[in-house]
C-alpha cells in the first residue's frame, strides 16, 4: 500500500471507533510512537505495537469519550497528517469530571505499506 492508502485506512477506521484493527492491520510490528509530552501512565516514546496496544486500550479505559472524529489524510512524501478531535470527560487526574474538547494532529511516517513512526502534537494549556 502507498501512503495515501494507508492513510485513507487509518482515517476511515479510526471514524468507526477500530484504532485495535488499525493496529493489527497498518502498523509495523516495531512502530516508534511519539507523544508532545509525558503523562504518569506513559512515557513520551513507546515502541512497538504491544505498546501501542495498550494506551490504545488506556484511552477509553480513563476516558469517557462522548464523540470525535478524524480528518485527512494529508500526505507529504513518506509522510502524512491527520486532524483528530476528541469530547471526553477524564475520569481521574487534575481534571477528572470536567469535560472537553480537543485537537491533536497525528503525523506518520510510512515504509513498505506499514506506519513506522506515528507523533503527536497538540496545545498543552
Amino acid at each position: 500500500m502507498g501512503v495515501m492508502e494507508v492513510g485513507q485506512k487509518l482515517v476511515a477506521l479510526c471514524q468507526q471507533g477500530k484504532n485495535l484493527e488499525a493496529l493489527d492491520t497498518l502498523y509495523d510490528t516495531d512502530v516508534l510512537s511519539v507523544e508532545a509530552m509525558a503523562m504518569p501512565e506513559m512515557p513520551v516514546r513507546m515502541k512497538g505495537v504491544a505498546a501501542l496496544r495498550k494506551k490504545s486500550e488506556w484511552w477509553p479505559a480513563n476516558n469517557e469519550v462522548h464523540g470525535g472524529g478524524a480528518r485527512g489524510p494529508f500526505p507529504n512524501g513518506d509522510r502524512f497528517a491527520v486532524i483528530y478531535t476528541f469530547d471526553v470527560t477524564p475520569k481521574s487526574g487534575p481534571t477528572a469530571g470536567q469535560r472537553a474538547q480537543m485537537e491533536e494532529v497525528g503525523l506518520y511516517t510510512v515504509k513498505g505499506g506499514k506506519i513506522v513512526k506515528e507523533e503527536f502534537f497538540y496545545g498543552m494549556g
